[in-house]
């Protein structure tokens, strides 16, 4: 979770992304599936006090929309897991109270995982969205103690929403 997908200038502009929008330092990008993010200015400022809370800046932080597959790629090159998830996040960052990363979300994932679960697709995006920001503020979620904080904290971020 802690490295950055390598690879050059040029090999990072190759496919660029269908769709940009940036604020602040947080960029949202769509690549290889059809969606648009709603509320794109409300998710920025509830992002970012999110991070003033536990006292982060965020210097750039990337959010990757894309399908199971794009996201299933990154997992097994990247991170050598050969298994299909809702979020990939990597840190870049080189001081402990900054946030400098990016965070791969499936789209497809997060919509089957909200049906499942009797939710809408807006919460469990959101959910997945603040998950991987509370990954770059020092939170895991490798083992059951650490995944119920996890929750915890999750429930606590979504309840800040003001949207």
């Amino acid at each position: 979770m802690n490295q950055h997908p390598p690879g050059t200038e040029d090999e990072m502009n190759e496919g660029l992304p269908e769709q940009s929008s940036e604020s602040h330092g947080i960029e949202f990008l769509v690549e290889d599936v059809d969606f648009e993010l709603a509320e794109a200015e409300s998710l920025t400022s509830w992002i970012e006090r999110i991070a003033a809370v536990h006292e982060h800046e965020i210097v750039q932080l990337t959010y990757i929309f894309c399908s199971d597959e794009y996201l299933h790629r990154v997992n097994v090159e990247y991170l050598d897991h050969d298994t299909y998830t809702d979020v990939i996040t990597f840190d870049n960052a080189d001081d402990a109270d900054i946030i400098e990363g990016d965070i791969f979300i499936s789209v497809e994932r997060v919509r089957e995982n909200a049906q499942q679960l009797g939710l809408a697709f807006h919460d469990e995006l959101h959910r997945v969205m603040i998950h991987g920001v509370l990954h770059l503020l020092g939170y895991a979620d490798k083992d059951l103690l650490s995944q119920t904080a996890m929750r915890k904290k999750e429930d606590y971020c979504l309840s800040l929403r003001t949207f």
